[in-house]
């Protein structure tokens, strides 16, 4: 099925992952160039794996992840496929979250910094204790054959929204936290007199900030969303389609309507001739 508006979802798509990949490469030149690198050491270099790993999986990887099955050369592939695609780039992401976490408490607990003070703390571990729950409310609800498909109606339009949600949070938490770090760090000279590495983090952000707004415009296209597949409507045990069960049944009351009436005006012309017999025995007698 071709896919209506192609050559502008192309392009999209292209901008979306040209400036994904953009933000991912600014996040490792700030944290290698103007932060001094990255190790795990308890010092500001482990501190530095938060950034980069937020910014690759909480915000590229998810992004990827949401329009995934907006792809239209993937339309042929089996939706069960795009299922597991969708949750392991979903939690490869979760994973490299979790990572970039224990780095900043490590971090944190090593300088005898306190931890979870910040409203970026606060969003950001809210967005990511959320993010694993939709990640494992999605497995055991839809990727795995368990749940009923009345749970599976009634929780996607939940599911979905939700996760635009989190996604959304996660943008406002990287734009917070690189503020943040900015206003932290740059002392001499100040971030308010626009130094490079202020004027190139701001950039990074607008970047981030672009990206969840091509990714928010291509998911909500009705047009670009995967069409249904032919075998996806709900079979009943008997094999038939809801509609044609309800036809079916329609048709066997009809006769069973028919049957019934046709009984009735049967007894009621036997009644008839019996009633007519014995008039005509009286008669004779």
């Amino acid at each position: 099925m071709a896919m209506e508006g192609y050559r502008g979802f192309l392009g999209l798509l292209v901008s979306a992952l040209l400036v994904g990949f953009l933000s991912v490469i600014f996040t490792l030149i700030w944290v290698l160039h103007y932060r001094e690198g990255l190790g795990w050491d308890g010092t500001a270099l482990e501190f530095n794996w938060h950034p980069v790993l937020v910014v690759t999986g909480f915000v590229f990887i998810q992004g990827i992840a949401i329009i995934v099955y907006r792809l239209p050369w993937t339309w042929k592939c089996s939706k069960l496929l795009m299922k597991s695609i969708h949750a392991g780039l979903n939690a490869v992401a979760a994973i490299l979250a979790i990572i970039s976490l224990v780095a900043v408490f490590d971090f944190h607990n090593a300088r005898n910094i306190p931890n979870m003070y910040s409203l970026h703390s606060w969003v950001g571990l809210t967005a990511v204790i959320l993010y694993i729950l939709q990640l494992l409310l999605g497995f055991f609800v839809f990727l795995l054959p368990w749940a009923p498909l009345s749970l599976r109606a009634l929780l996607m339009p939940i599911h979905v929204y939700s996760g635009l949600l989190i996604f959304g949070t996660v943008i406002a938490t990287v734009l917070m936290g690189v503020t943040e770090k900015l206003i932290f760090a740059l002392k001499n000279p100040a971030y308010s007199t626009f130094p490079p590495e202020g004027v190139f983090t701001n950039t990074l952000g607008l970047l981030i900030l672009v990206f969840g707004a091509l990714i928010f415009w291509i998911v909500t296209r009705p047009q670009w969303k995967r069409p249904k597949e032919p075998n996806s409507v709900l079979l009943q045990p008997n094999g038939g389609a809801p509609e044609e069960m309800e036809g079916s049944m329609a048709m066997n009351f009809g006769n069973m309507d028919k049957s019934d009436s046709e009984l009735n005006s049967e007894a009621a012309a036997r009644k008839r001739n019996i009633t007519l017999d014995e008039a005509g025995q009286r008669s004779t007698m």
